[in-house]
This record gives C-alpha cells, structure tokens and sequence, in this order.
C-alpha cells in the first residue's frame, strides 16, 4: 500500500469531490450512499491512478454502476419525511436507469452518446430513457408535459 498520496491525485480528488458528490446524491437519493460509492470510486481511481487516461470517466462509471446494479434496482429511494424538496421527489418517481440517465444528461450535460458509454447502454435506450424521465420529473413538478400544449397549437 502507498503511504504518499500522489499530489495529482489530491488536486483532482479537492476538485471534483463536489460535483461527484452532488451527482451521486440525485442518484442514490441518500446521502450516505452518496458519500460511500464516491469513497469506493476514489478509492479505486487512486489504485490506477496514472494508468486511467481519463479519471472523470472511470469514477462516471463506478457511481453509475453501483446505482444500476441489481440491489439498487431492488431498492427505491426512501425519501425523508422532513424532506420537502420538489426535485428530490420528482427524482424519487424515477427509475434508477432513468435517474441515472437523467442526472447525466441534466446535470453532467453529456450527449446521448457519453451517457451510453458511461452506462454501457445502446444510444437508442438512453434516449427512451432520457424522454420518459424528463417528462415524468416534469409530470412530477407539476410542470406537465410540453409536447401536449406544442400539440393543441398546431390544431
């Protein structure tokens, strides 16, 4: 085990920890499992640091992962009582596949074809799943759907 931390490495690690730490929490809907799979994705980056060529992608796909795996799909988010954030509820009528997919798109602003990477889904799924979460987060905000009205304009 290295007992020096590569000075790259913690620059990168003080960078980014916020953003993966924000992504992660709209994924899993808890922040302890936030804070736990993004210790698990460092943890594994610094075991390869200076062998990845590009460190954002790989801890994308180790958050990603976790939350796709078949316990997570087994297990919704359970939302807190006191918690009366729209958006954190609107997120909890999601998926984990289209939550996923909708906090890389939204959030990370990546293409459709970087969130198939990331996720190892065909680009035609991740844009099922990325129509079908935004116009459920939509429906759940109370926001409705915007092609419904786009449609009654055109008649």
């Amino acid at each position: 085990m290295r007992d020096i931390v590569d000075p790259e490495f913690a620059s990168y690690v003080d960078a980014r920890q916020g953003k993966w730490l924000r992504a992660a929490y709209l994924v899993y809907a808890d922040l302890d499992r936030a804070e736990e799979q993004l210790r698990h994705a460092f943890t594994r980056l610094a075991l390869r640091w200076g062998r990845v060529d590009d460190p954002d992608v790989f801890v994308q796909r180790i958050l990603y992962d976790a939350a796709l795996s078949r316990w997570s799909r087994a297990k919704p988010p359970v939302l807190e009582e006191d918690d009366d954030s729209p958006v954190r509820s609107a997120l909890a009528t999601l998926s984990p596949v289209q939550r996923a997919v909708f906090v890389l798109l939204y959030l990370e602003e990546l293409t459709e074809f970087e969130v198939a990477d990331v996720l190892n889904l065909s680009h035609t799924t991740v844009h099922g799943h990325g129509l079908a979460a935004l116009s459920q987060f939509r429906t759940a905000l109370g926001a409705g759907d915007d092609r419904d009205t786009r449609r009654r304009d055109w008649r």
